[in-house]
């Protein structure tokens, strides 16, 4: 139970069915908003009931006055906690940071989900080497993060953030309507993914898994995906000039197509 409240968005579907309920999870610096200018209105009108978790600490949850306490086990926790608000069995689908979480939740409830899809996924290695690659080749990255967090986005902040976001078809200007939805991360959290690869080793659960980046992915490059997908025995998809918010770029509804073409693949869920 956790200490503060935590806000589960209810996004009902648009017709009744027997699909099962999906839980989205987002990632790192971001909220459940992340979710609900594409893909929650696409599921809903496949059938699908949708329900977006704020992580502790992220959008309208509780336990921003303590962010950087929480770590990944604590959203997890959130997770847990979702899950069990819910109908049935969901299926879980995370985002970069929100990959992990699930991940970590699923080590000890395997038999809670009736699968997962992992988009733009932190790979088994971390994220030190992307933080290495974006000083190299995005120098003016970290200088401008703050301005973003401060709701002061300048010019350049718009195109730095439109390079290590975004597709390449997304113009700087467009990314300002994604500026409010940006928020802080817990420096616990942080620190958890970048050392990662020392992490005790966790089982993977034998359950369907579904994994999916974008081509122009800045943050975790696609040629990461495999990696990832293989303690899953999880089929992994590419989607063409999509870049890290791939659920926000202009090809979004190629990146929904695939995820829901595997969630079609699924068993309806019982009663």
């Amino acid at each position: 139970m956790s200490a503060h409240p935590l806000k589960i968005h209810h996004h009902p579907a648009k017709r009744q069915s027997q699909r099962p309920p999906l839980l989205f999870v987002h990632g790192g610096y971001t909220n459940a908003r992340c979710w609900e200018h594409n893909f929650i209105p696409y599921f809903q009108q496949k059938g699908y009931d949708c329900h977006a978790l704020d992580l502790s600490g992220h959008g309208a949850s509780g336990g921003h006055e303590r962010l950087h306490d929480f770590g990944i086990k604590d959203y997890a926790r959130d997770v847990a906690h979702a899950v069990a608000e819910l109908p049935a069995r969901p299926v879980l689908i995370g985002h970069s940071m929100g990959t992990l979480v699930l991940r970590n939740y699923l080590s000890s409830h395997p038999d809670a989900a009736a699968g997962v899809a992992l988009l733009s996924p932190v790979p088994p290695t971390g994220t030190g080497g992307s933080a290495s690659r974006l000083a190299l080749q995005q120098p003016d990255f970290f200088a401008e993060l703050p301005n973003v967090l401060a709701g002061k986005p300048t010019a350049n902040t718009l195109k730095v953030m439109a390079s290590v976001y975004f597709s390449p078809d997304v113009r700087p200007e467009d990314t300002l309507q994604f500026m409010p939805m940006i928020g802080n991360e817990s420096d616990q959290a942080v620190a958890e993914m970048v050392t990662l690869p020392f992490a005790p080793a966790t089982r993977t659960p034998s359950l369907p898994a579904f994994v999916m980046g974008g081509s122009h992915d800045a943050v975790f490059p696609a040629s990461m995906l495999f990696f990832t997908a293989l303690p899953w025995k999880a089929r992994s998809v590419t989607i063409d000039r999509a870049g890290h918010m791939l659920m926000l770029d202009p090809q979004w509804p190629q990146a929904a197509e695939a995820l829901g073409s595997w969630l079609d693949s699924l068993p309806a869920r019982a009663g």
